[in-house]
């Protein structure tokens, strides 16, 4: 069984995750069991930047706020602002402080810089803006989206004009207290302002949709492009704020539910633009239930990538990125019958695995699960061994 297993890693390059899919998908992800580890972010770097050279990969989308990825964007495309400037107000959930980042993001527009615009990296934030203490307001999303259509169509179509949404809208705070993420009551998001503001948001989209024929040919494509995200946004963003404000048992399903169709809605309109590489958690990423416990409740939900590869099929590839030890975190050696086990045992310090090799290799076997003596750190499920398409596995990883 051992030489079985062997032949199931290659070594942690490019051509190896190729290797394991049956083309070039449209999105390829790779996933993470934790965040804010350096070494994991290297690792991504690096295997990112040889899919570009080597199969054209044209944009970076990570697992952070759409609206603030358009620094980013800006920044690695026309050089737009400085690095300190797109690391400061590109991220959120402060990823923006990481080295790996910064070096991806520096990397990026050392790679556009002399390209044709047809040549040239995008870079795409594709979590909505989201924090785990609050949601932002929908003021930017609703008010962009407005400003682009009273540009290019007719007044008298508009449903509103931008003063009734600043009305509506009113203070921003009252849509970021972190209060109402454990407290309904404190939300906004079923007020009859609120109300009113997710009507003229889909009558905002639906304006974009009827007038897209026109728009696309009198916008500029990144013009347009934006516009369809403010839309996406805006409506995103409403629906989870009224959900906010729910006091049902399924509060918080619902809620982990809607970002992560965020997500996918951000991803497919990243897969329409040019070929991309994704990073994120893996509980983001799998093409299986996602779950996880809060407050002692296991909740269960379609996670952006099962909802993704529902819709592109074969377009879709996932691989995972699993390790052995996060010692530093009180993640030490992985019992020798769970994935992480199994190939902690190999020789190799990293490798790429073709997961459902492994699975046929332990001939019928799963293994047991492993249980993380750290909140923070997510271990590969078993079960879900064959339905990815790899793992790329890290024996250890040191302090960042």
């Amino acid at each position: 069984m051992k030489a079985d297993i062997k032949d199931t890693t290659h070594a942690v390059e490019a051509a190896a995750v190729m290797r394991l899919l049956e083309g070039r998908p449209r999105l390829l992800a790779l996933g993470e069991p934790t965040h804010g580890e350096d070494a994991l972010l290297d690792l991504r770097n690096e295997l990112f930047r040889q899919l570009v050279e080597q199969q054209g990969y044209r944009t970076v989308a990570i697992e952070s706020d759409c609206l603030m990825g358009l620094v980013v964007d800006d920044y690695v495309t026309s050089g737009t602002g400085t690095l300190d400037e797109a690391m400061e107000r590109g991220f959120s959930h402060g990823w923006g402080a990481s080295a790996a980042n910064r070096e991806l993001v520096r990397w990026m527009r050392a790679y556009n810089d002399g390209r044709t615009a047809s040549e040239r990296l995008r870079f795409a934030g594709f979590d909505g803006p989201l924090e785990i203490t609050h949601a932002a307001s929908p003021r930017r999303a609703l008010t962009a989206l407005h400003g682009f259509l009273s540009a290019h169509v007719d007044a008298d179509l508009l449903p509103c004009t931008a003063d009734t949404l600043d009305r509506l809208l009113g203070a921003d705070d009252r849509w970021t207290d972190s209060a109402a993420m454990m407290d309904p009551a404190r939300s906004v998001g079923q007020s009859a302002e609120a109300g009113r503001l997710r009507l003229l948001a889909d009558d905002l989209v639906a304006l974009l949709e009827a007038g897209a024929p026109h728009l696309t040919t009198t916008a500029s494509r990144d013009d347009w492009d934006r516009a369809c995200l403010y839309g996406r946004t805006a409506i995103g963003l409403l629906r989870y704020h009224y959900w906010m404000a729910d006091a049902s048992p399924a509060r918080m399903t619902r809620l982990i539910g809607l970002r992560d169709q965020m997500m996918a809605h951000n991803l497919l309109a990243v897969a329409e633009r040019s070929p991309a590489l994704i990073h994120a958690h893996n509980g983001h990423l799998q093409r299986d239930k996602s779950t996880t416990r809060m407050g002692g409740t296991l909740l269960e939900w379609w996670g952006a990538g099962a909802l993704v590869s529902a819709r592109l099929g074969e377009e879709y590839a996932f691989v995972a990125t699993a390790v052995g030890t996060i010692r530093h975190q009180g993640v030490d050696t992985p019992p020798r019958d769970t994935v992480e086990g199994i190939l902690y045992a190999l020789p190799q310090d990293r490798c790429v695995v073709d997961a459902p090799r492994l699975a046929t290799a332990l001939d019928g076997t799963r293994p047991a699960p492993r249980v993380s003596p750290w909140f923070g750190y997510a271990p590969l499920d078993p079960a879900h061994l064959a339905s990815g398409d790899g793992i790329v596995f890290l024996k250890d990883v040191p302090q960042s």
